[in-house]
């Protein structure tokens, strides 16, 4: 299983956490799909799912759910590079498949968390891949997730795996293409980043957070924990029962979880293909059309990005 839900203890929690009130999610809903069917430059889109995702992901604010939405389909119109030609088996994406690994974990942690591993295993099989279509499978599994995180978490947590980052890897993360990636995922997907853990620490790792942090507001800053000691320190927050063999847990081995959501995405193929077309039109904006200037204009600097 790809992605154990919460038991009903723990969904209590979770709706506490995410501001929800059964009693009033379906008006929520329905309001905000009422409010799609009449946006002239968005696409039909009446998933009850992902709406629910998305107001879970915004504590409920109905007016912060429809500001994400609209930039959701207007990131998928202006960054083709991350949402179209998602074909899992499409050989560019295959061979990046056998190098990388950032699977969703299946279990939870006792406060609700969805804990994300993203490490490499080989230090230079990667080289010689496109970093944004490797930006692109990490978003595969985000839509996935939008599916199928049936009654919501309390937040995302990751582990950066650092033990083959060299200089050539960090090189190939050029600051547009970070920009566009942080963008998306903080603009676009109602994403709670509780956690960032790296593991596994070399002397390049200061290096890739320092480039990080300018992106980064001050609260998200503080939740960086480097662990250059081992695992243990790892253990305070995250459970061995949820974490792979590789870092001492109970839970398998990384490829086993990583070749679960392989599949996963190969069975959403069709449905690939199907959202390829589900995406704004600046032509039909009301007011002044968004261009990639006013998405990604870099004004001389980069802007620091707010990620809740």
């Amino acid at each position: 299983m790809t992605l154990v839900q919460p038991n009903p203890e723990m969904q209590v929690f979770i709706r506490k956490e995410l501001n929800e009130d059964v009693n009033t999610t379906q008006r929520d809903l329905e309001y905000i799909k009422e409010w799609l069917a009449i946006q002239p430059h968005l696409p039909k889109f009446d998933d009850d799912q992902r709406i629910t995702t998305f107001l879970r992901g915004c504590k409920f604010s109905l007016e912060k759910t429809k500001r994400k939405l609209d930039m959701y389909f207007t990131m998928r119109a202006a960054v083709p590079e991350f949402f179209s030609n998602r074909d899992v088996n499409r050989q560019e994406l295959r061979d990046i498949l056998q190098y990388a690994r950032f699977p969703p974990l299946p279990g939870l942690t006792p406060n609700g968390r969805r804990v994300i591993v993203m490490r490499a295993n080989a230090d230079d099989g990667l080289l010689k891949y496109n970093v944004s279509d490797a930006m692109k499978l990490v978003m595969m599994v985000g839509d996935i997730r939008l599916k199928e995180e049936q009654t919501g978490v309390a937040g995302d947590v990751y582990i950066l795996d650092a033990s083959v980052a060299t200089p050539a890897h960090f090189a190939k993360f050029t600051p547009s293409l970070v920009k566009k990636f942080l963008v998306c995922v903080q603009e676009a997907y109602p994403v709670k980043l509780k956690e960032v853990h790296v593991v596994n620490v070399s002397p390049l790792v200061d290096t890739i957070v320092n480039f990080a942090k300018p992106f980064l507001k001050e609260k998200i800053r503080k939740r960086i924990f480097l662990h250059p000691d081992g695992m243990e320190s790892l253990y305070k927050y995250i459970p061995k029962d949820i974490l792979p063999e590789e870092y001492g847990g109970y839970a398998g081995p990384l490829d086993d979880i990583h070749d679960e959501w392989v599949k996963k995405m190969e069975s959403y193929r069709g449905w690939f293909k199907e959202q390829e077309s589900v995406k704004a039109d600046e032509s039909r904006r009301p007011g002044k059309p968004k261009t990639h200037d006013d998405l990604f204009g870099m004004e001389g600097s980069f802007r620091q990005l707010i990620i809740d």
